[in-house]
């Protein structure tokens, strides 16, 4: 192993959320929120905000780094991150692109954080910016195909046809989702369960998405403290490790109109294998997985491209006894993630893979020494990451 890589060198260390609201409800302004978060990891860490030096986040995040360092009294500045594109895709990345500003000694302790108001800038899940129509959307919308859940449809319906994947595959990752819900109060769906004759009469969204396929849309704000693992020991709770993380996309993945030469692909051809090679483990190691559900066929094809399974097996692996902690084989999106917990763009995912390593989630894996957190799927670039307890290291 070489010295570039991120294995160990870095560590969670602070966690820290607002409230989740559903989507136009939240009382605070975005970037209110995003201070909220971030006060949260903290105080979780037992950190002085004032100690923070650097911000990474995703998405083009509206909460600017140097707007957030005055707020905070921050004494300087000195990394500034954004991922580029992919939507929630750039989720993990936020992470990798915080801890390498440590590891390369730009920074010493950074936030990595998301903040959503769509009741104050507008709704993830509606068609924006058409008054002028170029580059995809000019050959999309011609044929009616406007929303996410349309264009993303196509993509999982191939994947199912060309594999034999049937709904309840689909519907599984759903019901594992709303049964972790349950167990976790901060979800804006604990305390409405689904089951299956639930999911099956919910309507159509775009076929193969029922209702309940689709993610949520939320306000709220998520946030986590970075700092180099030779400190890690030094905060209050159990650090999270960064054993591996990569991002990225394969050939002609970013080409238009939906023609990429893999069209029937989560987009991890290329970046599990990365992601996994730093990491030093294989596909067994894993205990416990958190991946984005824009939608629930995105899942599967990520899964599966994270060599879980074959896609022809995908109907045999995805079953809700196998996707439940604490016993199932891979116990899946434990606290609920974008379909029940809250669509906070995915960086839930990463605070509930913190719990696992550290012991605290409300459905705790049997084994969470190593939890993965997959970014969101079908986009580009996309990203994943890989976090561990110190006995892994």
């Amino acid at each position: 192993m070489t010295n570039r890589t991120l294995r160990g060198r870095v560590a969670v260390v602070g966690i820290g959320e607002t409230a989740y609201y559903r989507h136009g409800q939240s009382p605070d302004a975005e970037f209110k929120l995003a201070l909220k978060a971030i006060l949260a990891a903290c105080a979780d860490a037992g950190l002085d905000p004032r100690e923070i030096d650097g911000f990474a986040s995703y998405s083009d995040d509206r909460s600017e780094a140097s707007r957030l360092a005055a707020a905070l009294g921050i004494h300087r500045l000195r990394s500034a991150t954004m991922q580029w594109g992919g939507g929630g895709g750039g989720c993990a990345a936020a992470v990798a692109n915080g801890a390498a500003a440590i590891a390369a000694g730009l920074a010493d302790c950074v936030v990595v954080f998301r903040a959503l108001a769509q009741g104050q800038h507008g709704r993830f899940g509606q068609v924006g910016g058409i008054d002028t129509i170029s580059g995809e959307k000019a050959y999309l919308m011609p044929h009616g195909v406007l929303s996410p859940p349309q264009r993303f449809a196509m993509r999982v319906r191939r994947f199912m046809h060309e594999h034999g994947v049937r709904q309840e595959a689909l519907r599984a990752i759903a019901l594992a989702s709303y049964h972790h819900a349950q167990a976790n109060p901060r979800a804006v769906m604990h305390g409405k369960p689904l089951d299956a004759a639930k999911y099956d009469a919910s309507r159509w969204i775009a076929e193969p998405f029922h209702l309940y396929d689709c993610c949520m849309e939320n306000d709220g704000a998520a946030a986590i403290v970075l700092v180099a693992a030779e400190r890690a020991k030094d905060f209050a709770h159990k650090p999270a490790y960064l054993l591996g993380a990569a991002s990225g996309s394969g050939f002609r993945a970013g080409a238009h109109p939906h023609n990429a030469p893999r069209y029937a692909s989560a987009g991890f051809d290329t970046v599990a294998p990365d992601l996994y090679a730093m990491a030093g483990i294989a596909p067994a190691d894993v205990g416990v997985v958190q991946s984005y559900e824009n939608f629930t066929g995105g899942v599967a094809m990520a899964l599966a491209e994270h060599g879980f399974f074959e896609p022809g097996e995908a109907n045999d692996f995805l079953s809700l006894e196998n996707l439940v902690a604490p016993t199932g084989r891979l116990p899946l999106n434990t606290s609920g993630g974008n379909l029940a917990e809250c669509y906070m763009h995915g960086f839930e995912l990463v605070l509930e893979a913190v719990r696992q390593v550290r012991g605290s989630s409300t459905s705790q894996a049997a084994r969470s020494d190593v939890a993965l957190v997959i970014g969101g799927p079908m986009v580009t670039p996309a990203s994943d990451l890989l976090l561990a307890s110190e006995n892994v290291l």
